[in-house]
């Protein structure tokens, strides 16, 4: 059943040697001097905020993956659906060989218009309704099951099981988590240890043929050797499973979390490294030949490639010194909900004038009833003018997809700057018709 070496004389993989230097911050100085003048023309067409996302940027990270694990047998990424849930952006992707990874019935629908079919699709929900299982079988995407009680509860809501069928493998106390996601042992996604195998078995016993196993522990991590350590426990999950139940892993889904350096001086994750360290548990595991390996990377294709472009429209002065822009929270949470860092370049004049060469300390703000409503704490700046438009970097993922509605504030548009240079909408501002277009409102 398995290729792995023998334990006679098998010798455990060292991990490669990090770089003595690391490489620079990845919003590159003069990939941003190249989008810049560009940002500054979608500033003066369109009304701010709004999201920028550059494809050349994205083709460019969806390859550098792609060739860093050329040597893994059958190699695709699946793109979160959830970082960027944009059909351009999908259709983009797809054309760079990328399925996509989706987590409810919506996020489905999107990979459909976006021209992926059938198995381009991984549908990894949790908690899921039996309405977006039967949406997932009906599109046949490949179902990750994040429960053991889910099989039978698919069994008995949506008919007979799928003949490819995954479950997702929480490793608990074996492997530490990080701050974005937490501590497996308090995650509430996935099987355990001892449960996998009974559930393996069920869907053998079901009627499923082909098999994935799937992990997903960290997010936005930097560390090329949490990807190696966690691809070493997962593998050696595959073997025990495969041997206790009887068959053989089609795919192993090693699930996403490749981090951007949001910070300068952030060292950047270096994909050749990472993919090597993987390599080398792969062929400890499985030798020449095993199964095929998958990720779902998200933040990794575009995070580093968008900005959310906004024009400072009040500068204000109590206890400290506030910067209040035209964007709030609901276009991007990140900094108010984890504290997250996003560097910010102050872009050209506005209305109010140059910005001067002096430098203040700002904290740049909403307009939300949530003290949380920051985009940047104490951060230090060329002295701002009312109209001049600031870009807040990195925000291709987890940006506009994280938004809401809270305090009546419309959601931003998105706009793609294509690779030869024009500005094309790719979703529009909500306007107030959308707000009360879900609502029964009587007329005064």
């Amino acid at each position: 059943m398995s290729n792995r070496q023998s334990p006679e004389n098998a010798v455990a993989p060292e991990f490669l040697p990090k770089d003595e230097e690391p490489p620079e911050y990845a919003e590159y100085a003069d990939d941003f001097d190249r989008k810049r003048e560009a940002i500054e023309r979608a500033a003066e067409r369109f009304e701010t905020p709004f999201h920028l996302y550059d494809e050349r940027g994205i083709r460019h990270t969806a390859r550098e993956l792609r060739e860093a694990f050329a040597w893994a047998p059958g190699y695709r990424n699946f793109f979160a659906v959830k970082a960027l849930p944009n059909p351009r952006i999908l259709d983009i992707l797809r054309e760079e060989g990328m399925g996509a990874d989706a987590s409810s019935g919506p996020e489905i629908e999107l990979a459909l218009r976006a021209g992926l079919r059938g198995e381009d699709v991984m549908f990894t929900s949790n908690n899921t309704p039996a309405e977006e299982f039967r949406r997932a079988r009906d599109a046949g995407a490949v179902i990750n099951f994040d429960d053991a009680s889910f099989i039978e509860y698919y069994q008995e809501h949506v008919g007979e099981l799928p003949e490819l069928a995954c479950l997702r493998f929480n490793p608990g106390d074996a492997k530490g988590g990080n701050r974005i996601i937490g501590e497996p042992v308090e995650a509430k996604y996935g099987l355990t240890t001892i449960q996998l195998p009974g559930a393996y078995a069920q869907l053998r016993d079901g009627g499923v043929e082909r098999f994935g196993l799937h992990a997903m522990v960290a997010s936005n991590e930097l560390d090329p050797e949490y990807f190696a350590e966690t691809a070493r426990i997962v593998f050696e999950q595959a073997h025990r499973v495969q041997d206790e139940v009887g068959i053989e892993f089609e795919f192993i889904n090693l699930g996403g979390g490749f981090g951007i350096p949001y910070e300068p001086g952030q060292r950047r994750l270096d994909l050749g490294e990472t993919a090597a360290m993987i390599e080398t548990q792969y062929r400890f595991a499985f030798g020449d030949s095993g199964p095929r390996i998958v990720t779902e990377m998200g933040r990794l294709p575009t995070g580093p490639h968008g900005v959310l472009v906004t024009e400072v429209r009040h500068l204000m002065e109590k206890y400290r010194e506030y910067a209040g822009v035209d964007a709030t929270m609901a276009d991007l949470m990140r900094p108010g909900l984890y504290g997250a860092y996003h560097h910010v370049t102050v872009l050209r004049p506005g209305k109010g004038g140059a910005a001067g060469v002096e430098t203040r300390t700002y904290d740049v703000v909403g307009s939300l009833c949530e003290n949380n409503d920051k985009f940047a704490v104490q951060r230090e700046l060329p002295e701002l003018r009312s109209g001049d438009v600031l870009a807040i970097h990195d925000t291709g993922a987890h940006g506009r997809a994280m938004g809401f509605n809270y305090n009546g504030k419309l959601r931003c548009g998105e706009v793609l700057l294509r690779e030869d240079g024009e500005l094309e909408l790719i979703r529009r501002a909500e306007t107030e018709d959308d707000y009360f277009a879900t609502l029964d409102v009587p007329e005064s």
